[in-house]
């Protein structure tokens, strides 16, 4: 019988209800003759009636057809389309009075008034019928799915009404925390605590959990789902009618907050200006030019007006997304864009891309920058940060590039973990190409700055994926500080601390001063309208969680090595005197790296960085070796 339902064209549907209602107008003329009891008898009245049916039936089918009375699905049939029945139910009344008055029947009018409300109540009533008997064949034919509600409210009452007439879906029973409704019965189905929904989803067979809590906050959605599915129970949301109509923006609140709203500074927002003379009309050459900082640096180099940029970019995905971008920033401009696919660590590839494109500035943002992946990968962060800065430095020289400015980071000074050794190697190495006494025509400078808000990996776009998931933010330590820029602002001052380099500085940028990081957690809670449950607060939205310092990591960072800070000509911008290497000490160590690359001995590689990196102290376990 269901094959034969689902068989069903939808013009062979239309024509089903047709000859339906055609039947049911025959019935509701017999009836209203027989209720009324006229002389003569119904036999006698239908027979005489014969010569006006034909006619009363054509009306019945045009207007049908006219108004989509046969086109109305049995699901949709509601109370619109019961006032639209009611409609048609009058139109055949006074059909058949005038019919009836043109034949010159001499029926009473009462007749097609009874006729009409019969056959209203019969269509209404058949839809009804036909609808129950459709649904019970296919909840016959096939398993259907137990739902738990979870949620006992308004919302939840009205899901019942709406799913009670679903084929496949079938409601079992509401939870709810509200202890006035547990024990009792909404829409015909009992409430039970949700404490107790384990045994319940166990005694009901229960498939599926709906959660119709739209007022609840969604990061207490989110738990509630997780602690569900965690029981092997599919959960679903559903959203409330504000929602769903658009008057509540929920997606507008999980947005991003700007990244300037957590500095608890001013941004530093002014322009390169007299900087900017030192990009405009010349070859730059940005290396990770796929990545938070090295991209942004390519967009604020176009400002600048460059005669080409090139991106020099190992991830193929970063790049072309870099590069699909920049080619409309630079539209109209005559800038040329030149995407590179490689590593800095090829010095063939290096010594090539340079002198193919007559590179003149040497922006160097390549480094693997994420503390523990490296960490935990100390060989190729290594020969990526160290290696690779050296064979990018000596390519530049020996091609005579302008100006060679290196991208370091506060992790550098008295480093803890592999990644900030790596990148005070890096900075030994350009204070190395650097020396007066090297005689060459590159000016090799650095500048350091601590952590970039909103680049990838970094805290608060942590954060605001773990509040998504409804949370717990993760803390590695109540007094964890860190110093915090915005992307925007630290390439401005990057750009110009490289347009005022003589040679040799180690700037250091003025962040201001270290966020807590607690603090900053609190923030993108708050930011985003929730509340932070912690003991004072135990209703609140969102937990913070401590986990406690990764391998590596320090309370707090530091900026200098010396604690000595100059000024320069820009008041955010500042340089600072670093002890150097001598060019024996730095060939030492490059060469003890390499060796300890080539027997692939990660405790050789730590033991590089220890000997020639001060300050350096790392709380990794060396390897056992045999």
């Amino acid at each position: 019988m269901l094959n034969w339902i689902k068989s069903l064209s939808k013009g062979r549907k239309r024509t089903i209800m047709l000859m339906l209602d055609c039947g049911l107008l025959v019935a509701s003329l017999i009836f209203a003759f027989g209720a009324l009891g006229l002389s003569g008898g119904v036999i006698d009245h239908l027979s005489r009636y014969l010569i006006i049916l034909p006619y009363l039936l054509l009306i019945c089918i045009a207007v049908s057809r006219r108004l989509g009375i046969d086109a109305i699905r049995l699901n949709d049939y509601d109370t619109p389309e019961v006032g639209l029945t009611g409609v048609f139910a009058t139109i055949l009344s006074v059909a058949a009075i005038v019919l009836s008055y043109i034949a010159d029947l001499g029926l009473p009018i009462g007749v097609h008034l009874v006729f009409g409300a019969v056959f209203f109540s019969l269509v209404v009533i058949s839809r009804a019928l036909l609808l129950q008997v459709v649904l019970r064949i296919y909840r016959r034919s096939k398993s259907r799915c137990r739902v738990l509600i979870y949620g006992a409210g308004t919302t939840g009452s009205q899901l019942v009404s709406a799913l009670r007439n679903h084929e496949n879906i079938e409601p079992v029973a509401f939870v709810d925390d509200n202890k006035g409704l547990q024990g009792q019965n909404v829409a015909r189905l009992p409430v039970y605590p949700s404490l107790h929904i384990a045994d319940i989803v166990e005694e009901k067979n229960i498939d599926r959990v709906l959660l119709a809590l739209p007022s609840l906050s969604l990061p207490k959605q989110a738990q509630i789902a997780r602690r569900l599915v965690k029981m092997g129970l599919e959960v679903q949301t559903l959203p409330s009618f504000a929602q769903l109509i658009g008057e509540e923006q929920l997606v507008d609140k999980l947005k991003p907050v700007s990244a300037q709203s957590f500095l608890n500074r001013d941004e530093v927002a002014h322009a390169i200006k007299d900087g900017a003379s030192s990009y405009g009309g010349k070859s730059v050459l940005v290396t990770g030019a796929g990545g938070s900082i090295g991209s942004e640096l390519c967009r604020q180099v176009l400002d600048c007006g460059p005669a080409r940029l090139v991106l020099y970019e190992l991830s193929e995905l970063a790049l072309y997304n870099a590069d699909m971008e920049l080619r409309q920033l630079a539209e109209g401009t005559g800038i040329e864009i030149i995407p590179i696919l490689g590593s800095i660590t090829d010095a063939r590839q290096v010594r090539q891309v340079i002198e193919n494109n007559n590179v003149q500035i040497v922006l160097h943002a390549a480094a693997y920058k994420h503390v523990p992946l490296v960490e935990a990968n100390p060989l190729a962060g290594l020969v990526n940060n160290v290696l690779g800065t050296q064979t990018l430095a000596q390519q530049a020289a020996k091609a005579g590039v302008e100006r060679f400015m290196l991208i370091s980071s506060d992790k550098a000074v008295r480093p803890t973990n592999i990644m900030g050794g790596s990148k005070r190697l890096a900075e030994l190495v350009v204070q190395d190409m650097a020396r007066p006494d090297a005689a060459r025509n590159t000016v090799f400078s650095m500048v350091r700055f601590g952590n970039v808000l909103g680049s990838s990996g970094s805290v608060v776009p942590l954060f605001q994926d773990q509040l998504r998931r409804g949370g717990p933010l993760t803390v590695t330590d109540r007094s964890v500080a860190r110093y915090f820029m915005t992307v925007q602002e630290a390439v401005r001052l990057v750009l110009q601390a490289g347009a005022m380099a003589q040679g040799g500085e180690v700037f250091v940028l003025d962040m201001g001063k270290p966020v807590p990081i607690l603090q900053l957690a609190r923030q993108v809670i708050e930011s985003a309208g929730y509340t932070v449950r912690d003991e004072e607060h135990p209703d609140g939205d969102i937990e913070i969680e401590f986990t406690g310092l990764r391998p590596g990591e320090k309370l707090t960072e530091e900026l200098t090595l010396s604690g000595d800070l100059i000024g320069t000509r820009h008041p955010k911008i500042f340089s600072t005197r670093e002890d150097a290497l001598s060019e024996i000490e730095v060939a030492a160590a490059l060469r003890q790296l390499r060796e300890a690359f080539v027997a692939s001995n990660e405790n050789m590689a730590r033991e590089v960085v220890q000997r020639w990196v001060e300050g350096f102290e790392n709380g990794m376990p060396m390897l056992k070796t045999s």
